[in-house]
Parts: structure tokens; C-alpha cells; sequence
């Protein structure tokens, strides 16, 4: 299940997810260069990305912020940088521009944390901005169980887009990352589970007390566990190519 949008889309200008998209996007153009040639990326990487060995060390600190603007690929940075899209700008909405930034480097940096937790004599290099962006899933999940999200169905040959609450894509989500990181103490399959799981936990406990400064479970009642504003309502605009009946 990928979500591909929600139904609340949000009030004000999402300025902090669109520079962080941005940004990603800058830093992996300037990266292709380095994609032909291995011993280049090797040094960059070395250089730039997190490597749990070098962190648990006490060297490179730097590298738990710079590594969440570098992705493995163009899919990697698109399936990130969508989700970012989904789900950022509510709570940008809520928590303000500084208090959103602070909250997404906040979630990335514990997510790169506990996937050196999970192997601190790893030398495999960790990118991605997945963490933070697990972080953001986490706080949506807690202020929006109830909103409704469209997520892309793929079973081998078979695609669909359902409509499903955000609990339950999220929840399925988060379920499946804990599963798939254990018995794993590092990256595998080229997929940092804990790293993922770490930060969907954090956006959950950092975004805790602003939830209950809102009224807890009362939030919930009030909002009907949507964001506090207008649903949006899609539909499905038919084509005007015309069908083309098969001839017998």
C-alpha cells in the first residue's frame, strides 16, 4: 500500500515541505555525476552519508543531518519525497514553519540513532530522508487517526487505489518495519528498518505532548480525528477518449 494523497489538503502555504523537496531534489541532481564512477560515490558517501561504525566512534555527527538529503536512487527519492508531500503539510499546518523544520530534523536524527543502535560496528553508509519522513508519519498518525488517505494497491499484475483511514495505512506500515527489522542488526535488503521504525516512534512520542496540550482523546472528539478544517472531495473525471470495442 503506497499513499499517493490525503483529503485534507492543507490552509496555509507548506513552504518548509516544499524547500525540503526541493532541497532533496538539489542534492541528488548534483549527485549523478558521482553514479559512474564507484570510487567517487564510495569517497562521497564515506564522506557524507551516516555510517553507524563512524557515529559510535564519536566522529562525524554532521553526517546524521546530511544524510537525510541523500537517496540511493530516483525511486527512492520519489516514493520519499511523495509521502513527504501526503503528510508534511498538515502538520506544518499545526505546528508552524520552525516548529515543523525542527520537528523533521529532530525525527530524522533519532531515526539515524537507532539504526545505529541496531548495529554500531556497521560500516554500510545509510541515506535517505525515510526517517524523518517516518517521524512525520508518526505525528499524523497521532493528531489524524481518522483522515482519509489514498493509497496505491499493487499486487503483482493488479493495481487499485483505495480510500483507508490513516491509522490503518500507517499502523500497517510501522507493523511491517518492526517486523522486517528484527532479527536484522543492520541495513537489509538495502532497507534501514530500524531506522524507519525509530523514526515513526519518535514523531509519535515528540508530537505526544503537543496532542495532549491539545485536550488527548478530547482532540480526537472534536476534530473527528480529521485535520481541523474542510475535507476535500475528489472524483473521477471521465475521459473523453472514446472506447474502441474489440472486433470479432
Amino acid at each position: 500500500m503506497f499513499p499517493i494523497r490525503d483529503h485534507n489538503p492543507s490552509q496555509t502555504q507548506p513552504v518548509v515541505t516544499i524547500s525540503l523537496i526541493i532541497a532533496n531534489v538539489a542534492v541528488f541532481v548534483l549527485m549523478l555525476p558521482y553514479a559512474t564512477d564507484d570510487i567517487a560515490m564510495r569517497v562521497f558517501l564515506g564522506d557524507w552519508a551516516m555510517i553507524p561504525a563512524r557515529i559510535s566512534a564519536g566522529s562525524g555527527w554532521y553526517t546524521l543531518v546530511t544524510s537525510m538529503f541523500l537517496h540511493a536512487g530516483f525511486l527512492h527519492l520519489a516514493g520519499n519525497l511523495i509521502v513527504l508531500w501526503v503528510f508534511g503539510d498538515n502538520l506544518e499546518d499545526v505546528l508552524g514553519h520552525l516548529g515543523f523544520l525542527a520537528f523533521y530534523l529532530g525525527t530524522g536524527i533519532v531515526a539515524a540513532l537507532a539504526q545505529v543502535a541496531s548495529g554500531p560496528t556497521s560500516m554500510v553508509p545509510t541515506v535517505g530522508a525515510s526517517g524523518a519522513i517516518a517521524g512525520v508519519m508518526g505525528g499524523y498518525m497521532l493528531l489524524f487517526p481518522r483522515a482519509r488517505v489514498d493509497v496505491l494497491f499493487i499486487f503483482i499484475i493488479f493495481f487499485q487505489v483505495f480510500t483507508v483511514p490513516a491509522w490503518l495505512v500507517l499502523g500497517v506500515w510501522f507493523i511491517l518495519q518492526l517486523v522486517s527489522g528484527l532479527g536484522s542488526d543492520t541495513v537489509s535488503g538495502g532497507v534501514a528498518y530500524w531506522a524507519h521504525a525509530g523514526g515513526f516512534l519518535a514523531g509519535l512520542l515528540i508530537m505526544l505532548p503537543f496532542w495532549l496540550r491539545r485536550g488527548g482523546a478530547d482532540y480526537w472528539q472534536q476534530s473527528a480525528g480529521h485535520p481541523p478544517y474542510p475535507e476535500a472531495h475528489y472524483r473521477v473525471v471521465r475521459t473523453r477518449i472514446p472506447k474502441v470495442r474489440r472486433r470479432r
